[in-house]
């Protein structure tokens, strides 16, 4: 079970990785595309500030890398091991679940990016 108070609440859900009581994007829906990685600036509850400091979230890049080769590996197993389809469709698999999860990638990795460097504090979440 995933509560407040674990880190993969923070990475799953996309929240405050001191507080937990907000989450930390301008619209909860990664799939408004436009809005995919708009941010609000800090936490409104604990006043956290997200960007650390200036260009803090390229290093998410690093991460999406991992993360999307994580998706695409479990694309081909599921259609080409599990699923027994040929090799040309387990590749197209991929190529597909990667254009459908993208904006999930992005946040995913953001999300790890930045809970790297913070973590949960019970006195924050109290306030």
């Amino acid at each position: 079970m995933i509560r407040k108070g674990m880190k993969l609440y923070s990475i799953l859900f996309g929240a405050c990785p001191k507080c937990h009581q907000e989450s930390m994007y301008v619209n909860k829906n990664p799939y408004a595309v436009s809005e995919v990685l708009k941010m609000h600036d800090h936490c409104s509850h604990c006043k956290t500030k997200y960007q650390i400091e200036p260009s803090f979230f390229y290093g998410s890049m690093y991460v999406s890398y991992g993360v999307g080769i994580a998706f695409a590996v479990t694309a081909f197993i599921i259609s080409y091991v599990i699923l027994g389809f040929s090799e040309m469709v387990g590749f197209i698999s991929i190529v597909g679940t990667l254009l459908v999860f993208f904006p999930i990638i992005m946040r995913l990795s953001r999300n790890i990016w930045i809970n790297l460097f913070m973590k949960y504090d019970k006195k924050l979440a109290k306030k």
